[in-house]
């Protein structure tokens, strides 16, 4: 039988679905055929349930896996938080103290059964938006790219497709305030980052990562900064994705306007030329102006549910966003949650709860909202990854996920009725059957080769982190 073949009674194709579906892949893991209303024959293998393409996860802080569920009580006050109640701003300072212990070898022993996470939850590749560069002094390690590289390694052995992309971050506020003590880890001289990234592209090439650049947010890069970091970035790959925090918080939005007289958004939109290569993370906080030049503009708003209803960011206005065709994409953020259901679900419940209406996200186009929800975010998420790896076409690679048809839950159902049971009938992991990157099988019925050992390695990393 052909390994590198594979028979869809149901495929999700990025023009909708489609029936009797052959997928055929080279020896690079790069689709060659994708051929509707195929005749099954015995020499290939068929799919146990309908065929998804991978979903790429958009953003990632690795390391916040770690302490993933252990922020959820009432704390002091504390952090910078003028009212000194508990919010992103009180997160963040605990956020702090566990990055301080962060080494090399827990950082990738944390990375690692993250990967293996996200895998088994049917994301197939990665934008990971690192920070943690430095020792716990804030000098550089003997590489300066150790970090990273762990990070590689941690992809590679796991099979997740990764972009990799260091975080510029310089200072601790609008109008350059000096950096906080607790950020000397994250710090770089815009030439240093530059030198990074020349550092890492043999690397990221010899491991088929993709490299791009994440300016961390308006408040922790100058202006001078950004335009030398992004011109230094054009000379070194003029499509490099690019990446940054912007207006996740309305505390956030009204220091802007303190700072500059114009939001956020607005301010980037009129300082760079932002375009398909960038992407908006938790552009949550936009008026109506924003809203539509970012769509317009071909960047890819980044969208965290999970995360931003954890740390109380507030609720992404999609509606009127998509009404304008903007691109956008799940991440899964400092991880509370790893599931592209339960990102796409709160995606839409969100919409539901701020509107007080059922389907909010559905269109003409697409009348079951789990479809057009999937298809937009893996477009805009490979858009962000700056990889193919947008859908089940020739020339993207074979990242894809197989839904379990003889499950009970979706046992009997055809291709939008099961896709939209796993979206929004609560079962995590259990209704997929395999996942697969550049056509290997990484998962099968939710094992992944690696995960005895990653998990043993991720709690031990996990309790030295955590003592005292």
């Amino acid at each position: 039988m052909s390994a590198t073949q594979l028979f869809a009674p149901y495929a999700l194709l990025p023009t909708g679905w489609a029936r009797d579906v052959l997928l055929a892949w080279d020896e690079h893991g790069r689709m060659t055929t994708v051929q509707a209303g195929a005749a099954e024959t015995p020499d290939v293998p068929r799919a146990a349930g309908p065929v998804l393409a991978g979903m790429p996860n958009l953003h990632s802080h690795a390391f916040q896996r770690g302490f993933a569920g252990l922020t959820e009580y009432r704390s002091s006050p504390q952090g910078d938080d003028p009212a000194g109640a508990d919010s992103f701003w009180s997160w963040r300072t605990l956020m702090y103290r566990f990055a301080q212990r962060l080494s090399p070898d827990t950082l990738e022993a944390i990375a690692t059964q993250l990967y293996i996470e996200m895998l088994r939850a049917g994301y197939t590749s990665v934008c990971e938006f690192h920070y943690v560069h430095h020792d716990v002094g804030g000098k550089s390690y003997a590489d300066a790219a150790e970090m990273s590289l762990r990070l590689l390694r941690a992809a590679q052995r796991t099979g997740i497709g990764m972009t990799l992309l260091p975080v510029l971050y310089q200072t601790a506020g609008f109008g350059a305030k000096p950096p906080l003590a607790e950020q000397r880890r994250f710090l770089h001289d815009t030439d240093a980052m530059l030198a990074l990234l020349e550092r890492l592209m043999p690397a990221c090439a010899q491991s088929g990562a993709r490299l791009g650049l994440a300016p961390h947010s308006l408040r922790a890069v100058p202006e001078k900064s950004l335009t030398h970091a992004l011109a230094g970035l054009q000379a070194l790959d003029a499509q490099a994705p690019i990446h940054i925090h912007i207006a996740e918080q309305q505390r956030e939005v009204d220091d802007c306007i303190a700072w500059s007289g114009t939001r956020p958004v607005e301010w980037l939109l009129n300082h760079a030329d932002v375009d398909a290569r960038w992407c908006l993370v938790h552009a949550t906080h936009m008026d109506w102006d924003e809203r539509r030049r970012l769509a317009h503009s071909g960047a890819v708003a980044g969208i965290c549910p999970t995360t931003e209803a954890n740390l109380g960011d507030g609720v992404f206005e999609a509606a009127p966003y998509m009404a304008q065709h903007g691109a956008w994409g799940i991440g899964s953020d400092s991880h509370a949650s790893v599931s592209v259901a339960e990102e796409l679900r709160l995606f839409e419940y969100g919409q539901r709860l701020g509107l007080q209406r059922r389907n909010v996200l559905a269109s003409d186009t697409h009348a079951q909202v789990a479809d057009r929800l999937y298809l937009e975010a893996v477009s805009g998420g490979a858009r962000a990854a700056g990889r193919a790896v947008s859908g089940l076409a020739p020339g993207q690679q074979a990242d894809f996920v197989v839904l379990d048809g003889s499950h009970p839950t979706l046992a009997g159902l055809n291709g939008p009725q099961a896709l939209a049971t796993h979206v929004f009938a609560c079962h995590g992991h259990e209704t997929l059957a395999e996942v697969r990157t550049a056509g290997r099988r990484r998962v099968q019925h939710g094992a992944h080769p690696l995960q005895a050992e990653a998990g043993k390695l991720f709690a031990a990393a996990r309790a030295s982190l955590l003592t005292d």
